[in-house]
């Protein structure tokens, strides 16, 4: 019975270990035949579109927030106390330089000016008389003084008068726009009181804005800059007008005025108003550009695929380390890791592998232009 069990036991080992081996067998047949079949199938070949890397002049820029300034601008009040007799303020109107704005009335300050316009009359026709006596020794020298003084007297408070009535005579002091103003006839001024604001009308405006201090150090009069009053909108040429002394001890930032004037554009800078200030930074240099579709993003970093000619002469994909720069237009700038005239994936190049085969299906156009 013993022996029976033993012959038993190898003869299941043996059809276990049979099956085994048979199933290996159609196992490295199959592989065999796959392998077969892939190779008599054809490689895949990606269609890409190529494009050349080209050598182009680039200025670095910031962009910076800024506001408009009209180039003259003031709060009018009024110096003198008194009662408004005459208001020309009308709000958005545009007043040339010397319109009378606010007059105060003056009846009590021109009746006086008469009074002391009489008194200077007197005071010269007895400055006379004592000249005259005084030249037959009839008075002293002290007396043709004291004459002389009073008339003096007369004629500075006629300056006086005169003053105080021009000044509550309120007047425009350059061609400007009148802003909002709550003044009316009968009413009642302290002096200093708040009249209207004025801004003056010119084409030209300035515009201030803050960059930080190693921008600013290397901002000169004179020099351009770009001024956007909306995304879509072109830009407005401006150069600085002049750069702050003094760097914000919080921010560290200088503030900066530049001129702008729009001239043939047509568009109209709002005093007040926020625009979008972009400023060179840096002297000019060349970068290598690229259509945006070439540039590839991935977890080892920038990269592009470089079209090249294999052994086997045909044409494939190599991938290309990169340092990506701005984005300017459809094309963006390659800082380092590709050189000009190098042809490169751009349309496809999101498909792509290392040593794929590639099929170029056109030339991309290139941009042109200088930054």
């Amino acid at each position: 019975m013993r022996a029976r069990g033993v012959v038993g036991s190898i003869v299941l080992l043996a059809l276990v270990g049979g099956t085994g081996a048979g199933l290996g067998a159609w196992k490295l047949d199959s592989m065999q035949d796959r392998d077969a079949a892939a190779a008599s199938q054809p490689e895949p070949v990606e269609a890409v579109v190529a494009a050349l890397a080209r050598e182009r002049e680039h200025r670095a820029t910031t962009t910076s927030i800024g506001t408009v300034l009209a180039l003259q601008s003031i709060t009018l009040r009024n110096e003198e106390p008194g009662t408004v007799r005459e208001v020309m303020l009308t709000p958005g109107r545009i007043v040339e330089e010397g319109t009378v704005l606010v007059a105060l009335d003056v009846s009590v300050e021109e009746a006086e000016l008469r009074a002391h316009q009489a008194q200077a009359r007197l005071a010269e026709t007895l400055l006379e008389r004592v000249r005259r006596a005084n030249e037959s020794e009839a008075v002293s020298a002290l007396e043709v003084d004291r004459a002389r003084a009073e008339r003096d007297v007369a004629v500075a408070q006629i300056a006086r008068l005169e003053a105080i009535i021009d000044r509550k005579t309120i007047r425009a002091p350059f061609r400007a726009r009148v802003g909002l103003a709550d003044v009316h006839p009968g009413q009642y001024l302290e002096a200093g009181t708040l009249l209207t604001t004025l801004q003056s009308v010119d084409e030209a405006v300035h515009v201030d804005f803050a960059v930080i201090q190693q921008v600013a150090a290397g901002l000169r009069q004179g020099q351009p800059v770009e001024v956007f009053t909306s995304p879509d909108a072109p830009p407005l040429p401006a150069v600085v007008a002049a750069v702050d002394a003094l760097v914000d001890e919080g921010t560290r930032n200088a503030m900066v005025r530049a001129l702008v004037e729009p001239g043939d554009t047509g568009a109209v800078l709002m005093p007040g108003a926020s625009v979008r200030v972009r400023v060179p930074v840096g002297p000019e240099r060349k970068a290598v550009a690229v259509p945006v579709s070439a540039l590839r993003k991935g977890p080892g970093g920038d990269h592009v695929f470089v079209i090249v000619a294999a052994e086997d002469g045909v044409e494939r994909a190599q991938m290309r380390p990169v340092t990506g720069g701005p984005v300017l237009g459809d094309e963006v700038l390659i800082t380092s890791g590709l050189e000009p005239g190098e042809r490169i994936a751009a349309s496809g190049s999101f498909k792509l592998r290392e040593g794929v085969k590639l099929a170029v299906t056109g030339e991309a156009a290139p941009a042109g232009g200088t930054e």
